[in-house]
């Protein structure tokens, strides 16, 4: 930091201490943000779950003293979220636009940008804390995207199923004269009621305390956010430049929130119960090892020290257990215990563990809207693939319902790259687009694949076709996952196979069914004709 920085920060810490520089304590504190802070307490909470870093429990020691542990927790929340995330988006999903000028930008931007790796990633965290955002933002001529989870997102508004308008929380730390530093840039995004225009502001704030947003400072500040306008002003937006997503169902903590709520929020209880059974289970299994008394003459040698008079002795021998011995352990008795040994080895409780573990993991499962059997082992032990699509009927249900909110959120996005794709003087040219945003129709195809038995889809397809009631080509498409392309090679080939002549005859002859028996008519038929 250099001495005109350090001067300017003098004057800001006097400016907000007298009200002439704006100072924030948490980012709800802004005036421009409706949503309360009591929601962010409820998404890092959401946050520390899916993390897996708990508060430590507090215990007591067969003495009675308290002492405090990490529990052996299961993290169940990053396994559904995986598990959902995997479900509902993977590499097998396709974006598209029906306009070919649109559909190629698109195309462009998601594959320089890994689109669909991220947005697994991403949407992985959006369902475990409840909200996500995704932003396209023009750099050095091409169209990047920033991703954000729920605690960097802050809608403007409230009471409505749409969310317009926001502010993105994007934070970074870096040392300053050996103290750690924290910035938080604010992007509010907001529509001007009286002309239409659409908004874009930058705001920088620095604090030298993790837990706060600290004083509005220039932009200039960082390097990475010197070539930030503090406003831009866009006339002919139509759409948003950004994609809000929420996870799907009803936000019953705070019934005028927009932010969706994660698999914490309601599945608290469920999530601590199945943590500590698990903590138990690995806690009775570390302390319930064999564990044997053994006499103190076991432990060492049984000698004077003398060697002369040891060899002599009937006591003399060498220790019987090994250094690194940890079944038995000593005790010290009378005279008469030195013989005896005892064995304080406690049965561990597999089963009735098992049993509780699974009874609170089925619970987790119907609050999450997973099926039976999801984390549970499965009441019918091996199914066939009928079985489990049949038993996934649940979570194809709610895979429907956060399809329907992926959905939203990609078109969205669509848009919003569009938009942008219209600043031809901003961009290369292949991220340049023309065209009627109104126009432009996208279209996600998910893939449905896991939740479809293969060997019956196959088996009935081929019946249709057999019977002319469905074309190869769509049988090979569908269940051999090829593209149109290779579609029509496979085509060329079958039309040469069956096409291709046989110079012994004998493919002929068994494609039209004919035996011995038909060639000894012929031959009666060709002598009666010949005579």
């Amino acid at each position: 930091m250099n001495l005109l920085n350090k001067i300017k920060d003098f004057f800001r810490i006097g400016g907000a201490k007298l009200g002439m520089v704006q100072e924030l304590a948490q980012i709800t504190d802004d005036p421009r943000i409706s949503i309360p802070s009591s929601e962010y307490e409820r998404i890092k909470v959401a946050k520390e779950y899916y993390a897996n870093d708990l508060k430590k429990e507090t215990f007591r020691n067969a003495k009675g003293r308290a002492y405090q542990r990490q529990l052996n927790s299961l993290n169940v929340t990053k396994m559904a979220a995986r598990r959902l995330a995997s479900i509902i988006f993977n590499e097998g999903c396709e974006v598209t636009v029906d306009d070919d000028n649109a559909n190629k930008v698109i195309q462009h931007v998601f594959k320089t940008e890994n689109f669909n790796e991220n947005y697994e990633l991403a949407l992985e965290k959006w369902i475990a804390l409840g909200s996500g955002c995704i932003r396209p933002t023009i750099s050095n001529g091409k169209i990047v995207l920033s991703w954000a989870n729920a605690g960097q997102v802050y809608p403007l508004n409230v009471n409505t199923s749409e969310v317009n308008e926001v502010a993105l929380a994007f934070k970074s730390q870096q040392t300053e004269n050996k103290q750690t530093v924290y910035y938080t840039l604010l992007e509010f995004h907001q529509w001007d009621q009286n002309t239409g225009d659409y908004t874009i502001t930058n705001e920088l704030y620095r604090s030298t305390q993790e837990d706060s947003v600290g004083i509005k400072v220039s932009l200039n500040r960082l390097n990475e956010y010197a070539t930030l306008q503090p406003v831009i002003t866009f006339h002919d937006i139509k759409r948003p430049l950004f994609a809000f997503y929420r996870n799907p169902g009803a936000n019953n903590i705070n019934l005028d929130s927009p932010l969706g709520l994660g698999i914490v929020d309601n599945a608290k209880p469920t999530i601590d119960a199945i943590n500590r059974t698990h903590d138990e289970y690995v806690e009775e299994v570390i302390k319930g090892r064999r564990k044997i008394l053994a006499p103190e003459w076991m432990f060492f040698n049984g000698g004077s020290g003398n060697d002369e008079l040891d060899q002599f002795s009937a006591k003399a021998h060498p220790p019987l257990l090994p250094e690194d011995e940890t079944v038995f352990q000593m005790f010290y008795g009378s005279n008469n215990d030195d013989d005896k040994v005892v064995d304080l080895t406690v049965p561990i409780r597999a089963d009735d563990y098992t049993k509780t573990m699974n009874f609170w993991l089925s619970e987790f499962e119907r609050e999450t809207g997973l099926s039976q059997g999801t984390f549970t082992t499965t009441p019918t032990g091996i199914q066939t693939a009928t079985e489990v699509v049949s038993n996934n009927s649940m979570t194809y249900q709610t895979r429907s319902s956060y399809l329907t909110m992926v959905r939203k959120n990609i078109y969205a996005l669509v848009y919003a790259v569009l938009e942008l794709a219209q600043y031809h003087d901003l961009l290369d040219p292949e991220y340049q687009w023309t065209g009627d945003i109104d126009q432009v129709n996208p279209n996600f195809k998910p893939n449905d694949g896991v939740f479809i038995d293969q060997d019956k889809q196959k088996q009935e397809d081929l019946q249709a076709v057999a019977g002319n009631a469905l074309p190869k080509r769509i049988m090979w498409i569908r269940d051999y996952g090829i593209d149109d392309a290779t579609a029509d090679e496979w085509w060329k080939m079958l039309q040469e196979e069956n096409g291709q002549p046989d110079p012994d005859g004998e493919i002929g002859l068994y494609a039209s069914g004919g035996d011995d028996n038909d060639d000894e008519e012929n031959d009666t038929e060709s002598d009666a004709e010949g005579s």
